[in-house]
C-alpha cells in the first residue's frame, strides 16, 4: 500500500489542517521572548493623568467571634474561699488562695482581677495596677472580662492619684 493512501496519515493531515485554519501555533521556546506585562490597575478616577495606579485595598481581616471567661469549679471554688478570708480580713490567706488559682491557670483574667481586687484591700494600689494591665491583656475578646480589668485598673490608678489616667480609661471602648 501507498503511503499517500495510508488511513493513519488522514487524522494527522486533518489535524495540520486544523491548525492552519485556527490560527493555533505551538509556544515559543526561544528564552528571548518575554511574557506579555499585566494590564496595569488604573489610577483612581479624580487622580491626574500620569498617577501612579491605585493598590488594591488589603483583605479584610475577619473578626474574632467574642469569647466568655469562666473560672473552672476549682477556680470557682477558691475564689469564693479568698472572698470569705477577705471578708473576714484575713488578706494574707486571700491572697495565697488565689495564688493557688492562678498557679491551676495562670492566664485567666478572672483570677488576675480577683487578685487585683486583694491588692486594693491591702493598700498596694501599683500591684492592683500590674493585675489591672495582665488581666486586660489576658481579656482579649471577652468584653465583660475587658470591662472589669478596665474598671479594677482606673480604680487602682485612682489610688494612685493618677486621676487624669483613669478618666482617659473609661473613655475606652470596652469600658462601656
Amino acid at each position: 500500500m501507498d503511503q499517500k493512501h495510508h488511513p493513519l496519515n488522514a487524522p494527522a493531515a486533518a489535524l495540520a489542517v486544523a491548525l492552519l485554519v485556527t490560527g493555533c501555533s505551538s509556544p515559543s521556546t526561544r528564552p528571548s521572548e518575554t511574557p506579555p506585562a499585566a494590564s496595569p490597575v488604573p489610577a483612581s478616577p479624580g487622580a491626574p493623568p500620569g498617577a501612579p495606579p491605585e493598590a488594591p485595598p488589603p483583605p479584610a481581616r475577619p473578626q474574632a467571634p467574642p469569647r466568655e471567661i469562666h473560672l473552672s469549679p476549682a477556680e470557682r471554688s477558691l475564689v469564693m474561699q479568698a472572698h470569705t478570708l477577705l471578708a473576714r480580713g484575713d488578706i494574707d490567706a486571700a491572697s495565697a488562695t488565689l495564688d493557688r488559682a492562678l498557679r491551676i491557670e495562670p492566664s485567666n483574667p478572672l483570677l488576675w482581677i480577683e487578685l487585683g481586687r486583694v491588692r486594693l484591700a491591702e493598700r498596694d494600689a501599683h500591684q492592683a495596677e500590674v493585675c489591672a494591665r495582665k488581666a486586660l491583656l489576658l481579656a482579649t475578646g471577652d468584653h465583660a472580662a475587658q470591662a472589669q480589668a478596665g474598671r479594677l485598673l482606673a480604680e487602682a490608678l485612682r489610688a494612685q492619684g493618677r486621676n487624669q489616667e483613669a478618666q482617659e480609661l473609661d473613655s475606652r471602648p470596652y469600658m462601656h
